[in-house]
């Protein structure tokens, strides 16, 4: 039985340390860029971007998770490093390569993530230096690098969980830029069990399809996305279906304070399907119905538009019939079997108004069943996005 930890998050599992700086990328004033640390060479897995525009640190890193082994995680915030070309993915190797001589690993071993604006070349006579500054202050609190690899988020990002035997934490970023086809922007999760890699490749995978890859903020999907995983084994070997139970409950966390976080959301929106045919058309409708700058702005609005609803169903690409298509807003039904039934117009609105907006969706007797995270789209993400390098 898992139990989420309360204040834990990326090095609440033994084993793990971390640390962060000023590298002056950016921002002044705030640490922005931070070093997961394990005490000794991990498992990694991870999933990353299937964007073909693939900033440098992702082509690096894939390499390197490839290999099955991992120590640290170097991370910067305030420039991508993507559309660098070869001195990008120089500068990506020269980033491992700090990290490696600073902890005495293997480059290899060393998966770089980059966050922030398209374009730029990382000031690398600032970088190199602040990742051998972060490796001589790390410590067992994740805290300040939660909120060092932060870009446009509001909050730092955080969560985890323990069976009484072992434990997983983690840490995540991202609220804009949103739509993933593998992970959610960055997200670095560890844990004392012992998994080997190849069984860890599978359950990061499913795992990622489940959690992150049913969030959607805005429906662009980033040339960054980076979701790793690194198991230091200092609890012994779990049961792998258990453990994969705890990586769900602290990614299911982490996705959703993702979501409620969007740029300028006001509340977080979640979208539960059932009766689906297959849980992979429980997961388009889910993220079809989240996805919807209509749904989106209606949420925003307070307005009990349902049709806008049904019609992102509608294009999803799930299968169904509309005859069998049951909707609520929170626990007030607005439709069945697709028609409306009466309802009370204020009554739904102030549900719209919560902090959470659940809809529940039931498209028929099939077995498929599916989640999804997103938030409604305000004056406010306009606002933000409109001057984002400015």
């Amino acid at each position: 039985m898992w139990n989420r930890i309360a204040g834990g998050g990326v090095t609440s599992a033994p084993g793990f340390r971390a640390a962060s700086i000023s590298a002056g990328i950016r921002y002044q004033g705030r640490d922005d860029l931070a070093l997961v640390v394990a005490d000794g060479p991990c498992a990694v897995a991870g999933v990353f971007t299937s964007n073909r525009a693939q900033a440098a640190p992702v082509i690096l890193s894939r390499q390197h998770v490839a290999g099955g082994t991992g120590r640290a995680v170097v991370v910067n915030a305030g420039c991508a490093n993507c559309g660098t070309g070869a001195g990008g993915l120089e500068d990506a190797r020269a980033m491992a390569a700090a990290a490696g001589r600073a902890l005495d690993c293997p480059p290899e071993q060393v998966v770089v993530c980059s966050t922030g604006t398209i374009g730029p070349r990382l000031p690398m006579d600032r970088v190199l230096p602040a990742i051998a500054g972060a490796a001589g202050r790390l410590s067992r609190d994740g805290a300040a690098v939660a909120k060092a690899i932060m870009t446009t988020d509001t909050r730092s990002k955080e969560a985890a969980a323990s069976d009484g035997r072992f434990t997983i934490g983690g840490m995540c970023k991202g609220v804009g830029m949103i739509h993933p086809n593998m992970a959610t922007m960055l997200a670095f999760v560890t844990s004392d069990a012992a998994v080997p890699a190849q069984a860890l490749r599978p359950i990061v995978k499913r795992v990622a399809d489940r959690t992150f890859n049913m969030v959607t903020v805005d429906g662009d999907e980033s040339t960054n996305d980076t979701f790793v995983v690194m198991c230091g084994g200092k609890a012994g070997t779990p049961d792998l279906d258990a453990f994969e139970a705890g990586l769900t409950m602290v990614c299911t966390d982490l996705a959703k304070q993702m979501a409620a976080d969007g740029e300028g959301a006001t509340r977080l929106l979640e979208v539960v399907v059932a009766g689906a045919a297959s849980e992979a058309d429980a997961r388009k409708a889910a993220r079809a119905v989240t996805a919807s700058s209509l749904v989106k702005t209606a949420v925003f609005g307070k307005d009990a538009n349902w049709g806008r609803i049904l019609c992102a169903i509608g294009y999803s690409g799930a299968e169904f019939n509309v005859e069998d298509v049951d909707l609520a807003v929170g626990d007030i039904p607005v439709a069945a079997k697709g028609v409306e039934v009466p309802f009370d117009e204020g009554a739904v609105s102030a549900a719209l108004g919560g902090d959470v907006v659940r809809f529940d969706i039931r498209l028929g007797r099939g077995p498929g069943r599916a989640t999804s995270w997103g938030c409604d789209l305000s004056y406010d993400y306009v606002k933000i996005n409109g001057s984002y390098r400015t």
